[in-house]
């Protein structure tokens, strides 16, 4: 039973994509009943939803369009036919006629085209298509929406009739009329119209010598209207008749209500299936929007989502005429928890909302925007904590909050969840939160749930590395520029270039180092904490020597501290490997360090691939098992290696040497800077472009943020063409 709590689909903006699924639908039921989309509970019904709106999309690029589904709404119609003695009026019944013609083209329609259209056929095999209630109406109302005089016998006598008596009232009229006018006692105008009855327009003086009765009169009082004796019989004839009229009309409209209102169940049903086309179209016209497909659903665990956009930004983006980037990322039984890493502004927690948001689209009928090649599973349930969470009303911080979310995860995650989780571990002191965080991870991790959380700390990246059912990911970045490229790499952890940033906004060089001689600090630190460790359980061994002699009366206590014991001793351990696994680390990094510098001084690649592939060749050998005489002839090697390195190491230094002394020799000139060059800082990496110059200051925009430096210290990379 698939069950997505309504926080999920808050947190990954679901309401706005509907919000836009709605302004696709061409009918007010249809756009509310759009706002009401969620996720299917069962597999069964996801899976029709989904072929419905797909063949409706295919009907866009094929040549057999499915008819317009347009209608006015029936809703008081449907129930003013719940009410005995009730009838419709005419302009009610045009609607029911305009709503059956259209469902039974529908209809119709998909059962000549089945072959195209199997499932949207098969969603309207239910509908019966009758004429019955066409025919009936047609025959009593005309294409004006009057009521046909054949519609009854003695409704085509009483129209005759009124016809004979409106001819009489005309010939009188005009009788007197004539004979008025030659008086002399009619105005200029002669005749006029009150209450839709024909008037003489007597002068005010003559008004008595006119028989007839008065109707009214002119605004200045110089004109009475007066309806003539001799048509005032017929008149009154004429009202009777035509009460008798409305009489058999309302009659007539009577009896075709009667005759409708077993087909009350079948209107309704007219409207719903209305309704649904209305939705299935709305969908499908916001798949073609977004280029939405119907990716392949897989029946194991196992989703690839390859080019997926983020729908609300693709969409927004496509209106402002820039580009949007697209992800690819995948999950499945051996890689089911992906942890993101790498700076901010890098695309981190687009990633994971596009993951979900598609999610939760899919799992509600919709098509989605990712290339043909993907696929995707289904999951019971999607957790997630995105966003700001704080709670002012329940006086809640941000890091109380992540613990509550975290104690509903630990009670809903298994092997059918997917949980999203933006910046995990954050809000508390980041030692104590990313232990925290890690033990969390490693829960969901062994409750085999599938999930994707981003996050900058070190001890969730090192057991994403450690454990084999977990990936890292990073969002690549270009090392020099520090622009975000938008593009999510799988299978290494990313750097959260917290030195290059601070050395990018102008942080001086010598601060920046000395918080990098404190990350060795640190090592001391954690020998420290080895050692009192050690001590902890030499003491307690001591305690639990003593406590052995007397085994009989505290054989309870005893028991508790031994598994204390156990504990510390596989923490102890498991600190000695993380140790010794980060004194290799920082070995290699150093060496790498080196060759980068030597890089950044010389400019050479051959000789920086020359000493990259040795330093990888080197510590590939280490890994291998291999025989003595073997190990002997590495050893040898290594010593060439290391021959040669030091030799090339004494070339470049002598020419650095000649180099500086030549520079001292021949100072270069300063070139004179200018707005709109790119510079650089002479101790610093980052290209920026000149925006404005005074008093020997320079404000140097580098993309993303300025910076006010003098200019005696920057380098000119490229003068303004």
């Amino acid at each position: 039973m698939i069950n997505i709590h309504e926080k999920t689909l808050k947190d990954l903006e679901f309401h706005t994509v509907l919000q836009q699924v709605s302004e696709h639908c061409v009918t007010l039921l249809g756009n509310e009943k759009a706002l009401k989309i969620s996720p299917y509970k069962t597999k069964e019904e996801l899976l029709v939803a989904l072929k419905l709106t797909n063949e409706y999309l295919s009907s866009f690029y094929n040549d057999n369009r499915i008819p317009n589904h347009g209608f006015d709404i029936i809703s008081k119609e449907l129930k003013l036919l719940r009410i005995e003695n009730t009838y419709l009026e005419v302009h009610s019944l045009k609607k029911i006629v305009s709503i059956s013609i259209t469902v039974n083209e529908i209809v119709t329609y998909l059962k000549k085209f089945i072959e195209y259209y199997p499932n949207l056929n098969n969603h309207a095999s239910h509908i019966e298509v009758t004429k019955v209630i066409i025919e009936k109406i047609d025959n009593i109302v005309d294409r004006f929406g009057d009521i046909k005089d054949n519609a009854s016998s003695l409704l085509l006598d009483l129209r005759q009739s009124i016809n004979k008596i409106k001819g009489k009232i005309n010939a009188s009229f005009s009788t007197a009329l004539n004979m008025y006018h030659n008086l002399e006692y009619l105005d200029d105008i002669r005749e006029s119209v009150v209450d839709n009855k024909r008037v003489l327009a007597v002068k005010a003086m003559y008004r008595r010598k006119v028989k007839g009765a008065i109707m009214g009169g002119s605004k200045t009082g110089s004109i009475v209207y007066i309806e003539p004796e001799t048509t005032l019989q017929h008149s009154r004839e004429l009202n009777n008749l035509e009460y008798e009229e409305q009489e058999e009309v309302i009659r007539i409209l009577k009896d075709v209500t009667d005759f409708i209102r077993p087909f009350l169940t079948l209107l309704h049903d007219y409207q719903a299936f209305l309704i649904d086309m209305d939705v299935i179209s709305a969908k499908a016209k916001y798949a073609k929007a977004m280029n939405g497909i119907l990716p392949e659903i897989s029946e194991d665990k196992s989703m690839f989502l390859r080019d997926a956009y983020h729908p609300l930004l693709y969409l927004n983006n496509l209106e402002k005429k820039e580009k949007t980037f697209p992800q690819t990322i995948g999950l499945k039984q051996d890689s089911r928890i992906i942890v993101i890493s790498g700076p901010n502004a890098g695309g981190k927690s687009i990633t994971l909302k596009t993951v979900g948001l598609l999610q939760v689209m899919l799992q509600s009928g919709l098509l989605i925007p990712v290339h043909e090649r993907s696929t995707i599973c289904l999951f019971d349930r999607i957790l997630t904590d995105i966003g700001d969470n704080q709670s002012i009303e329940n006086h809640l911080s941000t890091y109380s909050y992540r613990l509550k979310q975290m104690n509903y995860f630990l009670k809903k995650c298994n092997k059918n969840t997917l949980f999203l989780i933006d910046e995990f571990g954050t809000g508390s002191d980041p030692e104590l939160g990313g232990a925290l965080a890690e033990t969390f991870l490693e829960e969901f991790y062994h409750r085999e749930a599938f999930g994707i959380i981003t996050t900058h700390y070190s001890n969730l990246k090192i057991l994403a590395n450690e454990l084999p059912h977990m990936l890292n990911a990073n969002m690549l970045f270009d090392e020099k520029t520090l622009e975000p490229l938008f593009k999510l790499v799988i299978g290494q952890a990313g750097s959260s270039f917290t030195f290059e940033v601070a050395q990018k906004n102008g942080i001086p060089y010598s601060l920046i180092n000395r918080a990098k001689k404190k990350i060795e600090r640190s090592k001391v630190r954690f020998d420290a904490t080895i050692a009192k460790l050690q001590k902890e359980r030499s003491r307690l061994e001591k305690t639990g020597q003593s406590l052995k002699l007397n085994e009989k009366k505290k054989i309870e206590e005893a028991d508790k501290l031994e598994e204390i014991n156990e504990k510390i001793q596989k923490k102890l351990e498991s600190y000695q490997e993380l140790y010794d696994s980060n004194q290799r680390l920082i070995y290699l990094g150093q060496k790498v360090n080196d060759i980068a510098e030597k890089y950044f001084d010389n400019k050479q690649k051959r000789p920086l691939m020359d000493e990259l592939f040795k330093l990888v060749q080197i510590e590939n050998s280490k890994r291998k098992k291999v025989s003595t005489k073997q190990k002997k002839v590495v050893k040898e090697k290594e010593k060439q290696v290391k021959k040669e390195v030091e030799k090339t190491v004494n070339v470049i230094r002598q020419k650095k040497k000649i180099a500086k002394q030549r520079a001292i020799e021949t100072p270069k000139p300063k070139p004179t800077l200018k707005v709109g060059d790119r510079v650089r800082m002479e101790d610093g990496r980052a290209v920026g472009s000149i925006d404005k110059i005074e008093k020997n200051k320079a404000i140097v925009n580098y993309g993303i943020f300025t910076t006010n430096v003098n200019v005696d210290q920057l380098e000119l990379v490229e003068t303004k063409k």
